[in-house]
């Protein structure tokens, strides 16, 4: 039985945070850099470089929530067995 619930808890849901926004921020922007595909080579890298810090803030914010929220529920789902 761990004497800690509260850290392992924390420490699922902060680590799946970060983990969900990586995740998060390179799927969005291979979603957004598609729309650049179709431009010539010049226009292409400026549509990318403009597309680029969009797409990685927001997959990243949608990706560091999402992580927290169901690492926090896996986390409290094992501090719970841990508990019993």
């Amino acid at each position: 039985m761990t004497k800690h619930p509260i850290l392992i808890c924390t420490f699922l849901a902060l680590s799946s945070g970060f983990f969900g926004s990586y995740i998060g921020g390179q799927l969005t922007l291979m979603l957004h850099s598609q729309k650049c595909q179709n431009q010539p080579w010049g226009l292409k890298e400026i549509c990318n470089t403009w597309v680029t810090p969009g797409a990685i803030v927001q997959g990243s914010t949608r990706g560091i929530w999402t992580g927290t929220v169901l690492g926090a529920f896996v986390g409290g789902l094992v501090a719970r067995q841990a508990r019993d």
